[in-house]
């Protein structure tokens, strides 16, 4: 580290003119203050720098340089943050009007979101994602696989319905990446094995689409909807199992399954509420039966705030040993400290980001960089998107208009990268598989800061700020300086043989 002394200062600030290619990105007041400072001409270390404005702009680094608003980031390859899980994979959702909107695109465009999505050496490079078990509620229709009542031999079960939509959107994915690994979950069993024998458990929020539920068939949270029979429970966990098997005939393999996705939740689209005593009593049946197809099981989806939910299944004797994990999304984040202080074990999947509202703005991406930050300072593992693609606004089959990826123009027949796309990609694009966070110290802490196993390095830094801010950051015995635009976010990726 450079030992500044006022006369090194204006030493500094004497080579200004020298410097003055490097300036291009450097605010008024810096140069103002100490002249332009020195390129740090080495590609092994890159910045790439997204706004409302621009998006993934390469940027110039600097060597270090005194300034009186400075800040200063610390980070040892070898502090590993005291919750760290290695990184399992990042990704999003496979849904329906995902794949809906992509076809009314050319496929020469279809194709080149693919590949920016999935190809290893592209774009967000994918490598674990979630698809629905059945209807969600960005399917085309409420459905199941088996609508047939009373058909515990599942003699009805079928897929046809995912082979137009969910079946081909995955393989085209698979084209690029071989190696994606999925995870499903159901929204709702089928109709007849809930009590109110009807896919959703709430009547249309204002402004939604109704859904034609009578009052007596309303859920409630806290309550079990699934019918709780051992005949009941013994179908659904063979359910589970054709669907394995179903899928794995069109050459996808599901290595994970949870048995409910926000399970307290009842909604007007599909939906099931569960108390944790039911999920568990449900659960011994699913262990098994998974167990046979070599599929983990994890415990969620859960969307409360409340650890006791999921203590209450993995103090079970017979489920405990089933559960390999937790997925935790919307206000389960608040549950966080004490799942990883209870089951330090267990692996966390941060299991769907939070939706927005459709229109897909830089304020809720600000957001969704809060979220992204709680949630790998908490310890989890993987971090999926929701909707991969949608058109035209967003809207759900029932009503709820929610932010996606990629943005589809119907009449156009356009498409657009959204402001949330921007954010994952500087997570995704440099962080790899098996990456551990770190931690770090300094007067720059919103920061995210992550070890490759190959040695790299990555910081995602964010500058709120009106005004550009210069942060030294300091890995070892290296420096180097960047300079984050106003309000922006920026990916900082150090090689390996930088630090040696």
């Amino acid at each position: 580290m450079t030992n500044w002394t006022r006369r090194h200062v204006l030493k500094t600030g004497a080579r200004a003119a020298a410097g003055a290619a490097a300036t291009a990105s450097i605010s008024t007041r810096a140069l103002a203050q100490f002249g332009p400072p020195e390129l740090l001409d080495d590609v092994r270390v890159r910045l790439v720098i997204s706004s409302e404005t621009e998006s993934w702009q390469s940027k110039r680094v600097y060597k270090p340089q005194f300034g009186w608003e400075l800040l200063n980031l610390n980070v040892d390859p070898a502090q590993v943050g005291p919750e760290s899980r290695p990184v399992q994979g990042f990704g999003a959702c496979f849904n329906e009007l995902g794949w809906i909107s992509l076809q009314k695109l050319n496929e020469g465009d279809r194709e080149s979101i693919l590949r920016e999505l999935f190809d290893p050496a592209a774009g967000a490079r994918f490598t674990y994602c979630r698809t629905p078990i059945g209807a969600n509620d960005f399917a085309t229709e409420a459905y199941s696989y088996d609508e047939t009542g009373g058909d515990f031999a599942l003699r009805n079960f079928s897929i046809a319905h995912d082979e137009k939509t969910l079946v081909p959107f995955i393989q085209a994915a698979l084209r690029y990446q071989p190696k994606l690994k999925l995870w499903a979950s159901p929204w709702s069993p089928p109709s007849w094995m809930k009590r109110n024998h009807f896919y959703a458990e709430a009547k249309a929020y204002p402004g939604m689409k109704e859904n034609g539920i009578r009052p007596d068939q309303i859920g409630h949270e806290g309550e079990d909807m699934f019918i709780q029979d051992p005949l009941y429970f013994e179908a659904y966990a063979n359910y589970f199992g054709r669907y394995i098997d179903a899928y794995r005939a069109k050459g996808i393999s599901v290595g994970m399954v949870m048995p409910q996705n926000e399970f307290n939740s009842a909604q007007n689209f599909p939906s099931c509420t569960w108390t944790a005593e039911g999920l568990t009593r449900f659960l011994r049946y699913l262990g098994p039966r998974m167990a046979e197809r070599g599929v983990d099981v994890f415990f969620g989806t859960l969307e409360r705030g409340n650890p006791q939910l999921l203590e209450t299944a993995m103090t079970d004797a017979e489920v405990g040993k089933f559960i390999k994990g937790v997925g935790v999304q919307w206000a389960g984040k608040n549950a966080l400290p004490a799942i990883q202080h209870q089951f330090p074990s267990l692996l966390v999947f941060q299991s769907e980001q939070e939706c927005g509202d459709g229109s897909n703005k830089w304020s809720y991406t600000s957001y969704g960089w809060q979220l992204m930050k709680h949630y790998f300072r908490s310890g989890v593992s993987a971090y999926l998107y929701w909707n991969i693609s949608t058109a035209d606004g967003g809207m759900s089959t029932w009503g709820w208009a929610q932010n996606s990826l990629v943005s589809v123009d119907s009449a156009a027949k356009s498409y657009r990268y959204t402001h949330d796309y921007y954010l994952l990609k500087h997570l995704t694009h440099f962080v790899e598989v098996g990456a551990r966070s770190l931690l770090t110290s300094g007067t720059c802490d919103d920061v995210l800061a992550f070890a490759n196993p190959d040695g790299g390095v990555v910081l995602l830094i964010r500058n709120e700020l009106a005004h550009p801010q210069r942060v030294e950051v300091h890995v070892r015995n290296q420096a180097a300086m960047v300079e984050l635009p106003a309000d922006s976010i920026g990916t900082v990726s150090i090689e390996n043989t930088w630090l040696i």
